[in-house]
């Protein structure tokens, strides 16, 4: 029987930490304020896992109320309207603080405008209700 020296046979046991079966390997960078960074971590040591676990836990087993991605038609509607008759009001006012200042019939359309914008806003909190 021939014996191999020990210092050319290989280890049967690797040294070191043993490997992890998921090992993540993607990165993800989030922004945030400082306050928020200081909130998570904290959040994050209280429950006593790291900060990566603590936001990979939230975001893949919380559940998220999404957004509508557009605003409902009627939505548009009222702010296509309080953008005109804001921008027919700006005119007037800016006129007002000129040195002619507004005419009896100009103020008629002012009121007129005021009018119709208190019921766009009367519209729009009948239909938030």
């Amino acid at each position: 029987m021939e014996t191999i020296p020990t210092s050319i046979t290989p280890s049967p046991k690797k040294g070191g930490r043993p490997k992890k079966a998921d090992k993540c390997t993607e990165q993800l960078a989030v922004m945030c304020t400082l306050i928020d960074r200081k909130k998570i971590e904290e959040r994050a040591r209280a429950v006593g896992v790291s900060v990566s676990e603590f936001l990979r836990n939230l975001a893949l087993h919380s559940k998220i109320v999404s957004r509508p991605k557009a605003l409902p038609k009627e939505v548009l509607v009222y702010q296509g309207e309080l953008n005109h008759l804001g921008s027919n009001l700006n005119q007037l006012s800016k006129k007002n603080n000129s040195l002619f200042g507004l005419d009896e019939g100009e103020r008629q359309v002012a009121m007129h405008l005021f009018e119709k914008i208190n019921a766009v806003i009367d519209d729009i909190k009948s239909y938030l209700k």
